[in-house]
């Protein structure tokens, strides 16, 4: 027999313990075609698709994303490029390979922008994050939605991007409502707000009901998640299974505990800025190159980690994207290190770009455990 851990009074628990948290979930709208807008406006208008080309040739291989106007033609991810082509016969339509190295340089520049509104971060993908900002907010729904307001409005001024945020009091939540009022969407849903909103949505709008679930549910009787919030959950376990029938049970009541945690494994770290003005002047750009520096600096001390690439990141005045990097001999972790490694590239761009530079950062990767020995500890 199933032992059942999740009962009204759990749920009833779990609802006012969510009042204590409050979560941004955000969500970089079509983030692949709107970066390649970026790269060349005069794509601008026009229906961009973004596609995976396969090794036959041709117009062989699937839609990767599409921006607004080409989804207005019915164009949609996983499409056969073919497919897209006919749809958009009739127009002047762009169709492009992904470019992941400038989807990576781009969502890293973004994901440190994010970073600072939380000290609580998770990126989800290349294009999505989850942030606590809980403490960062006092609690307060009101400061929340200005606080989401100024994510927006930097990321669209430094990366000339937009995106989408949902604020509510867990991630499951934020991610939902995310998804509402795209492109460059805002809604926030409070914990009094929790079942006005979910309750009217159709079963398949609930993260993790894919195609076939969502059959099968309907043949239940199961059209809204209301009606799947009150389904018995003994039944939901004997047709999905203890893990996924509970589940469904508890997202559709609004119920998610898990918490906002930065991935193991992390592969760089980083930090970028905006210039107060465009420049190609060294000396002035020094001060913002050291101060990036410091805070790369800070974050090593405190994950007590040594390091041995670094690199700069440039966007320049026409927001082509530039990076240099070099690998050390050995690993290290000190400050001046880091500092005069980093001038050194800058100083190497300057003299090869006749381009004044709009943004600037720094990364560090290739890490070990402070603890550990070094080449250095040898020498």
């Amino acid at each position: 027999m199933v032992k059942l851990s999740l009962n009204r009074n759990y749920i009833s628990k779990m609802l006012k313990t969510a009042k204590t948290r409050i979560i941004a979930h955000v969500d970089l709208d079509y983030f692949f075609a709107q970066c390649e807008e970026r790269e060349n406006p005069s794509y601008k208008g026009k229906p961009v698709v973004v596609c995976v080309y396969s090794a036959r040739g041709g117009d062989s291989g699937v839609v990767s994303t599409a921006n607004y106007v080409a989804r207005r033609f019915g164009v949609k991810s996983g499409m056969p490029i073919f497919s897209a082509k006919r749809l958009l016969k009739e127009v002047e339509a762009v169709f492009l390979p992904v470019n992941h190295e400038l989807y990576n340089k781009i969502s890293d520049e973004i994901m440190e922008i994010l970073r600072d509104y939380s000290g609580k971060f998770e990126q989800r993908s290349i294009d999505e994050a989850s942030l606590d900002i809980t403490e960062r907010t006092g609690r307060n729904y009101g400061r929340a939605e200005k606080l989401a307001l100024d994510m927006k409005r930097e990321i669209l001024m430094s990366e000339g991007l937009t995106c989408s945020v949902g604020v509510a009091p867990n991630k499951l939540l934020a991610k939902m409502t995310a998804g509402f009022n795209k492109p460059d969407g805002l809604k926030v849903v409070r914990p009094e707000e929790v079942k006005s909103f979910l309750f009217p949505l159709p079963v398949g709008e609930l993260y993790g009901v894919g195609r076939k679930t969502e059959r099968v549910m309907l043949e239940l009787g199961i059209n809204t998640l209301e009606d799947l919030a009150k389904y018995r959950i003994e039944d939901l376990v004997k047709v999905f299974g203890e893990k996924m029938g509970m589940y469904f049970h508890n997202a559709a009541n609004g119920v998610d505990e898990s918490p906002v945690r930065e991935r193991e494994g992390f592969v760089q770290i980083s930090k970028i800025t905006t210039l107060k003005k465009d420049s190609s002047d060294l000396n002035e750009i020094i001060s913002d190159l050291y101060e990036l520096c410091k805070a790369v600096h800070e974050r090593i001390v405190n994950d007590n980690i040594v390091f041995r690439s670094l690199g700069i990141m440039v966007v320049t005045e026409n927001m082509s994207i530039h990076s240099r990097s070099i690998t050390l001999d050995s690993y290290v972790s000190d400050l001046e290190t880091l500092k005069r490694a980093c001038y050194e590239l800058l100083e190497r761009f300057l003299k090869e770009s006749p381009l004044k530079i709009r943004r600037i950062g720094v990364r560090v990767t290739n890490f070990n455990v402070a603890s550990q020995k070094t080449l250095k500890d040898f020498q």
